[in-house]
């Protein structure tokens, strides 16, 4: 019997509860800003609202369930801007991506049942992982300000003469106060005081900024469009976009689920006796078929929120907390019109911080070693300024091997693989823009 099944942790139902709420009003957020991000795909707002909610339900359910940890999970703020910019930005279909995301979810779960799971997080330098949550902090940031109307689409600053900018640079500021005080769900604070203020801010129209429905409880609806609309004739004839997209899917919740786990594991004096994971297989396991599963309703990869930590801190000790977060986001699922009422400058604040609070790897780089800072630059250089996530990792990736090798230093076989198909990716590309 492993050592986390012989000694259960103490809670009670009580505890469960308090820190299913806590964890909810951390994480709450994502019902509002992932619609927000995916929205530029054309897909139906309201139809993502309710895409994002099943995700959150889905996942928080096998957590709870199969991985018997206090973890959330919902659509992972990173990945759903890759999964954006490869649908709005590389002309894929909506159901392209998704089987990508597909894909990358097969591959999760198949590995989170072997050994080698660890072998292939490790086998990725942290410069570059580095580079790749920066990155796309930094471009989550970005599209935070364009929403918000504080930079406008051809770089220059916002006009402050329009009431609607100064609201959201007002939030901008304000939020990260919350933040410093540890106001619980700030994000989320935020966000509903934002949308109730625009209520008496006049828009880009002249009439209000936020606009509330007639019923703000409503059955939802089901989103038929982009459940089961995969398109796996588009995906093959896009492959040297689509595998190394898929393969960065499959890495990032590879990436996201080893660090969550880890450290709200270790938060909460959940490590085994040994220092590792406790059910480890199992959440993994949870984890990837979420992505699987996900995939089929319309949501891009489903990870583990760190947001999780804050209902640890409450006294969430197992999966009966990420349970009770399910069953908070099936009632928040109902009020679809509210949160479809929430105006971009409300989301401003939130997509901002989510992308500065990503930027807390960068304390991981060694920046005495130049392989490693000009990889990781690269990386977040060019998927700020270019809005492409490959071009950046192949940039950043090619930088680190061919440093690596004239250096001596061992690259691993997996990282040699992903260079030949961004290779791949990069001069079809080429040759695409030149036609």
């Amino acid at each position: 019997m492993s050592p986390d099944r012989a000694n259960p942790p103490e809670t009670s139902l009580t505890r469960e509860f308090l820190a299913a709420l806590t964890t909810f009003g951390a994480m709450g957020y994502v019902v509002v800003v992932n619609p927000q991000i995916l929205s530029v795909t054309g897909a139906d707002r309201h139809a993502l609202i309710v895409i994002t909610a099943l995700a959150a339900i889905v996942g928080s359910l096998f957590m709870g369930f199969i991985g018997r940890l206090p973890i959330a999970l919902a659509p992972a703020m990173g990945t759903n801007t890759v999964f954006a910019m490869a649908v709005a930005g590389s002309g894929v279909s909506y159901g392209t991506a998704l089987v990508m995301v597909l894909v990358g979810g097969i591959v999760f779960t198949l590995f989170s049942a072997s050994r080698l799971r660890e072998q292939v997080v490790m086998a990725f330098p942290e410069a570059i992982r580095t580079g790749l949550q920066c990155g796309l902090g930094l471009f989550i940031a970005k599209l935070g300000l364009m929403g918000g109307g504080l930079l406008t689409r051809d770089g220059h600053f916002g006009d402050l003469r329009e009431p609607s900018v100064m609201l959201a640079g007002a939030a901008l500021l304000a939020t990260p106060v919350l933040l410093a005080l540890r106001v619980p769900a700030a994000l989320l604070l935020s966000i509903v005081a934002v949308t109730l203020i625009g209520l008496l801010v006049p828009g880009a129209h002249g009439d209000a900024l936020t606009h509330l429905p007639a019923a703000p409880v409503q059955m939802p609806p089901w989103p038929s469009d982009y459940t089961f609309a995969f398109d796996f004739g588009s995906f093959m004839n896009h492959l040297a976009l689509a595998l190394p997209l898929a393969g960065y899917f499959f890495l990032g919740d590879f990436f996201s689920a080893t660090a969550t786990l880890i450290g709200v594991t270790r938060r909460a004096g959940l490590m085994n006796a040994d220092g590792k994971l406790p059910n480890a297989r199992a959440a993994y396991l949870a984890d990837g078929l979420a992505s699987m599963v996900g995939s089929c309703i319309g949501s891009p990869t489903i990870a583990a929120y760190v947001e999780s930590a804050t209902g640890v801190e409450t006294g969430g000790r197992t999966g009966l907390t990420a349970i009770l977060v399910a069953i908070l986001f099936t009632f928040a699922m109902f009020f679809w019109p509210l949160i479809a009422a929430v105006p971009a400058q409300a989301t401003t604040p939130a997509l901002v911080m989510v992308g500065v609070m990503m930027m807390e790897g960068i304390r991981h780089l060694d920046c005495s070693k130049l392989e490693n800072t000009v990889s990781a630059v690269l990386i977040m250089l060019l998927t700020v300024t270019t809005g492409n996530l490959v071009i950046g990792l192949a940039a950043g990736s090619f930088a680190y091997t061919l440093m690596a090798l004239a250096l001596r230093i061992r690259v691993a076989p997996v990282l040699l693989l992903t260079d030949l198909l961004l290779a791949v990716y990069v001069a079809l590309s080429a040759l695409t823009l030149h036609h």
